[in-house]
């Protein structure tokens, strides 16, 4: 058993061997919480929940760390009068929250706050100062940069030469030496918050967006740890950037880096000017969260999601499947010495999937043929392979965070509807068992034709008759 992974920087599928056996360490940079998620953001939420699940599965003991970014020069251009910077931050951060909640997103181990680490990234920055990697600004400005010309292996993860770079948007490029060269503190500027400054050696400001995850992963992962993960857009400049610093300062930092893809909606990459973006509340209701999980967790973690119109329909009629099938095999099972059996264990296809750099879309077609093998064998009164089928069907669906049986779905809010279904279709059941008492076979046929071209299938067993989706 070897888990394998998808390493930006070595740009090739390694063997994943952790700094220390049985356990895995993962840093990932959750959001800049400026304005509400969108899908790409829960996207990316879910793949490394994906990632952390399997690796647990695998038996390592994984703490993963999600940071939020609640001071940044976004956050505070959207502060307002009413609403100011912290007060903003907290009421996004809390619906980055509630969407990954919906999704049944496990919550990582730890979740810092970049304004609880200050002093840690003010120790960082004054490493760098005296390695001779970075300088005040000698405008008297307050800002410090990282001097991107001491470091000869600026570049190295996405693979450019510093030639070819763009400039660093992140700070006046009065101050700089090089134009390359990236904030590390920003000096207070007239018309900012007194709350958005904290004391420093250079004068009163904040740290820069980079060295806000350099820091907080030194403290919770420490000098080294396994795997840096975020957004394919993050690679350049912050990712790059991170990496730069954190090794010029001595530290050996992250051993892989995995990026996740992002998502477009109707062929276009989401934008502010393009008014396309799809906010998670408005995306989450939709369609059942479960279906939502599905449908982004579904695609290759690396790859780019296309959302169209439709894609969630084809998401929910997947799910229904499974649903239909657990629902119907644990029926059929009821009352037999097969009841509530088969090993809750993955078949090795599944596994061999999973351990291919999260192969989830190979993994999901080992759990269709199965619930098809599950379905074929109820139909032959092989209770003993159903029950088999139904074990892995349910370990496979865990894995996934998208067993229907699991308590986080059970309180979806689609259950009313259930509810009101099964009430209408036990009806028309029992109206189709009077008309056969009453030999009256012609009315029987009807309503199971009926119930038949709705999707929904009728078995008749010993002493009552089962419906399932189709």
């Amino acid at each position: 058993m070897t888990v394998r992974l998808y390493d930006s920087r070595a740009q090739a599928v390694v063997d994943f061997v952790p700094l220390e056996p049985g356990k895995a360490s993962l840093y990932v940079c959750g959001p800049t919480v400026q304005s509400s998620p969108h899908i790409g953001h829960l996207r990316s939420a879910l793949v490394y929940d994906l990632w952390r699940r399997w690796l647990n599965y695998r038996s390592y003991d994984v703490t993963l760390v999600r940071n939020v970014t609640d001071i940044d020069d976004k956050v505070l251009v959207n502060a307002t009068e009413s609403e100011p910077w912290w007060a903003l931050a907290y009421r996004i951060e809390l619906e980055f929250s509630a969407g990954y909640a919906a999704l049944g997103i496990l919550p990582p181990t730890y979740e810092p706050r970049a304004t609880a680490s200050v002093p840690q990234m003010v120790a960082m920055i004054e490493c760098l100062i005296e390695r001779g990697h970075a300088y005040p600004a000698p405008d008297a400005s307050g800002d410090v940069y990282f001097d991107t010309a001491s470091w000869p292996s600026y570049g190295e993860l996405t693979r450019q030469k510093p030639d070819d770079m763009v400039a660093a948007t992140d700070a006046d490029p009065r101050g700089k030496k090089d134009p390359r060269d990236f904030a590390l503190w920003k000096g207070t500027k007239p018309g900012e918050p007194s709350t958005a400054s904290w004391a420093s050696p250079w004068g009163d400001g904040r740290p820069g967006w980079h060295i806000e995850c350099s820091a907080m992963s030194r403290r919770y992962l420490g000098p080294a740890f396994d795997i840096h993960g975020g957004g394919l857009d993050l690679r350049f400049p912050h990712h790059e950037n991170e990496l730069a610093q954190t090794t010029a300062a001595g530290d050996a930092f992250a051993s892989y880096w995995v990026h996740n893809g992002l998502v477009n909606v109707n062929g276009q990459k989401m934008s502010k000017s393009l008014g396309n973006s799809l906010f998670a509340a408005e995306f989450l209701g939709m369609a059942r969260p479960i279906a939502v999980r599905y449908y982004l967790g579904t695609a290759h973690y690396r790859s780019t999601i296309d959302y169209h119109d439709g894609a969630l329909l084809e998401a929910e009629a997947a799910v229904d499947r499974i649903e239909a099938f657990l629902t119907r095999v644990d029926r059929r099972l009821e009352g037999t010495r097969y009841s509530g059996s088969g090993v809750e264990q993955v078949p090795a296809e599944f596994a061999d999937a999973m351990d291919d750099d999260l192969s989830v879309p190979q993994a999901i077609a080992v759990l269709h043929d199965t619930i098809r093998a599950g379905n074929t064998a109820l139909d032959g009164e092989d209770l003993a392979a159903a029950a088999s089928a139904r074990g892995a069907v349910l370990a496979m669906t865990e894995i996934l965070g998208i067993n229907p049986l699991s308590p986080m779905w059970r309180g979806d809010a689609s259950a009313p509807a259930e509810r009101a279904l099964a009430s209408l279709v036990d009806s028309l059941i029992a109206d189709r068992n009077a008309a056969r008492s009453a030999k009256d076979f012609a009315t029987a046929d009807r309503i199971r034709d009926e119930l038949a071209a709705a999707g929904i299938s009728v078995e008749d067993g010993a002493g009552a008759t089962q419906w399932s989706l189709t």
